[in-house]
């Protein structure tokens, strides 16, 4: 006898969709790509800066962080608005996605915002331990990107327990493990990063060479690379699904990508914990 039966394996699946099936006054959907769409005022905000204000901190101009992560919003929020779009009208509207939402909507404008006039004081924004304030204002941050993690595990498990999604099994199963695998790999990483209090591992010459616009380093070990690998995983798998249903591959292909997408990430983690950076100058 199997350890789990098949009738409890179900019952378990009806309990947890009976948690999330609690209506709230927010469309999750619509939410978040309001949210997308201020990413984007956000995003050619700081690219102006960028244009205008030439100084540069730490070798790179003030304003590429904050326009970097005004991009990474973006594109977060609207592959969340893309998901929840699809989810059928009531799971759009219930109260975990609500939550989700605004747990998303406020790490978003709280960072935004720090990290804008961080810049504008062409002081960084992360690592920066000069004052208790700093400190703290970078353990709040911490706290931002949690609630974001928790908000991106929300609508991926919102996605598999909604069975009148709008969604193939490819897809829903390619957003399932890119959603997650994006929480786990992005926790682990960030801990490093955190733990490391650096980006680097080594420490690089003053404008030493370095990767055009992205500016990961090119002649020590960087963990940003493998960073941005663990938050685009949940970009990744979910085009491959929609690809594998419009083409009728089935879920295996799936489970291939997602073995080999977190393998590459760690391939590329390690490597940086080595002091080797990603590509050599």
């Amino acid at each position: 006898m199997p350890f789990i039966s098949a009738n409890s394996f179900y019952r378990a699946t009806n309990v947890l969709s009976a948690l999330f099936d609690r209506t709230g006054p927010i469309n999750g959907a619509a939410a978040f790509r309001n949210l997308a769409v201020a990413a984007a005022g956000m995003a050619a905000l700081t690219l102006g800066m960028l244009i205008f204000d030439t100084r540069t901190l730490s070798g790179e101009p003030v304003w590429l962080k904050p326009f970097k992560f005004a991009i990474s919003f973006g594109i977060l929020f609207a592959t969340i608005g893309f998901v929840a779009g699809r989810l059928s009208d009531r799971w759009q509207t219930n109260a975990f996605i609500g939550l989700a939402v605004v747990a998303a909507g406020a790490a978003f404008a709280f960072e935004m915002s720090y990290i804008g006039a961080q810049a504008a004081q062409a002081e960084p924004s992360h690592f920066n331990e000069t004052t208790a304030f700093h400190e703290r204002m970078y353990s709040l941050m911490g706290l931002g990107a949690s609630g974001l993690m928790a908000a991106i595990a929300t609508v991926g498990f919102a996605a598999w327990f909604d069975r009148r999604a709008r969604l193939g099994d490819a897809t829903r199963l390619a957003i399932v493990a890119g959603f997650l695998g994006t929480v786990v790999l992005t926790l682990f990483v960030a801990g490093e990063l955190a733990g490391n209090g650096s980006r680097y591992i080594g420490i690089p010459t003053e404008g030493g060479p370095r990767l055009p616009v992205l500016g990961w380093s090119m002649e020590v070990g960087d963990l940003r690379p493998a960073h941005f690998l663990s938050l685009h995983m949940m970009q990744a798998l979910p085009l491959l699904g929609l690809l594998a249903d419009r083409r009728h591959h089935g879920v295996g292909i799936i489970v291939i990508g997602a073995t080999l997408y977190a393998a590459m990430t760690l391939l590329v983690y390690l490597q940086a914990v080595r002091g080797l950076p990603l590509l050599g100058a």
